[in-house]
């Protein structure tokens, strides 16, 4: 089963909490702090892995949670990093963030990764917060919380030559009798319900990948019929093949055909005219088609060259193989490998989230909320003191006593922080 699109959580890793300890040595009163970091989170990491070719994995599993770090010890032993959780993903893969839109990543040649979901640093053990005023500090941090997202993943087939045209032309027919492919064939619309990849190889010693996609017809651009569906699929191949029925069995004009499959690839992305198209007319031991050819070839503007075939007879298909495998040696192949000497760094301008925000709740309630004091109130343990002391400097630091102040919060009136609930001391 073919799938190229679809929706998954991850999570990646913790990062493991921090240690209050002290040396506890003969001989060596009042030895100090001794509390070790936690490790590092595990990232989600996505890799692309050549011999996959659908998205089916990640169909049947849709959530990725990547391990927390380990704790850190006494003796100021650092924890473990959590090893990072690698989810292989076909050549082509684009991951987008659902919440915002934007491209994570596009993961295009073998062995490409990237980081899809960072995990979170391990919370500081004791030893860290030694200072001359304080040279014991009961105080350590919990692992800061990895990130987490839902993601939407999409699939666009590698393929060097994309066959394209409306339903029932003779695409399926034309890569069968090409390649080892074997998709369904029959005598109505839209038999081929997903993308079909094959392998061509040239008498002459060439190969390429070609790909039969589901029929077009007019609309599909909006998201009429299935072209809406699998037009992407078009975006990576490096030479379009237009099959054209040219016998007009089913009473269509086939320069009429040409132009609205061309019109529909347009609107979808005007880059796919500028790619090479090669027109197969297809159908030629049919009745009338020599006379449709001899029509279209006068209605026919553009310079695309026309290759005369039967898929059925295989009549003309070493021709139009060659003119296909000539055409792919002049255009390089695509690929996002980078240039080790290109140091080129695109910054782009991100508005900086508030620290914090205020709401009120209906029972008059003051609710705190925002990344960066929630993180901060997560990786505080609340367990010591001195840590609560400190997250209350935090909180004084960015400005939330006065802010509080301001909505008018008085002596006593209950401050809400997640699940957590505080009472306002002036």
């Amino acid at each position: 089963m073919f799938v190229d699109q679809v929706s998954v959580y991850v999570k990646a890793g913790d990062g493991g909490n921090g240690l209050v300890a002290y040396r506890r040595e003969k001989y060596i009163p009042f030895g100090g702090p001794a509390g070790g970091d936690g490790g590092n989170g595990a990232d989600v990491i996505f890799k692309v892995d050549e011999g996959l070719n659908t998205l089916m994995d990640l169909r049947y599993n849709r959530h990725y949670k990547g391990q927390r770090g380990e704790n850190g010890m006494s003796k100021t032993q650092h924890g473990k990093n959590a090893s990072p959780l690698i989810v292989s993903v076909p050549p082509g893969t684009t991951v987008f963030d659902e919440d915002s839109g934007e491209v994570i990543a596009d993961l295009l040649v073998h062995e490409q990764q990237a980081v899809i979901s960072k995990g979170g640093r391990g919370g500081r053990g004791n030893t860290r917060f030694a200072t001359p005023n304080n040279p014991a500090p009961d105080i350590a941090e919990n692992g800061e919380p990895g990130q987490e997202k839902n993601i939407k993943v999409e699939l666009k087939l590698i393929a060097d030559v994309g066959l394209v045209g409306f339903p029932s032309v003779g695409k399926s027919t034309f890569i069968s009798v090409v390649s080892a492919a074997k998709p369904k064939i029959a005598d109505y619309h839209f038999t081929t319900l997903s993308p079909n990849l094959g392998v061509v190889d040239t008498s002459d010693q060439r190969s390429f990948v070609m790909a039969d996609l589901p029929g077009l017809i007019e609309g599909a651009s909006e998201g009429v019929g299935l072209g809406h569906q699998f037009l992407r699929h078009v975006e990576r191949t490096r030479v379009i093949v237009h099959v054209i029925d040219m016998a007009s069995i089913e009473g269509r004009d086939p320069y009429d055909d040409y132009v609205k499959i061309n019109k529909e690839l347009m609107d979808y992305d005007e880059t796919l005219m500028k790619r090479p198209q090669i027109i197969a007319a297809n159908k030629m031991d049919m009745p009338s088609a020599k006379e449709n050819l001899e029509l279209f070839k006068e209605q026919l503007d553009e310079e695309h060259p026309v290759y005369e075939i039967s898929a059925l007879t295989k009549e003309g298909l070493r021709e139009i193989l060659f003119a296909i495998a000539d055409a792919l040696d002049s255009i390089p192949k695509i690929t996002t490998e980078l240039d080790d000497t290109d140091e080129t760094v695109v910054y782009r301008y991100q508005k900086e989230e508030a620290p914090f925000q205020i709401s009120r709740d209906p029972d008059g309630a003051y609710v705190l909320y925002g990344q960066k004091i929630e993180k901060l109130f997560k990786m505080t343990d609340f367990q010591h003191d001195q840590a609560s002391q400190r997250f209350a400097r935090q909180m004084r630091g960015m400005g939330v006593d006065k802010a509080l102040r301001e909505r008018g919060a008085k002596d006593g009136d209950t401050i809400r922080l997640l699940q957590y609930e505080f009472e306002f001391i002036e």
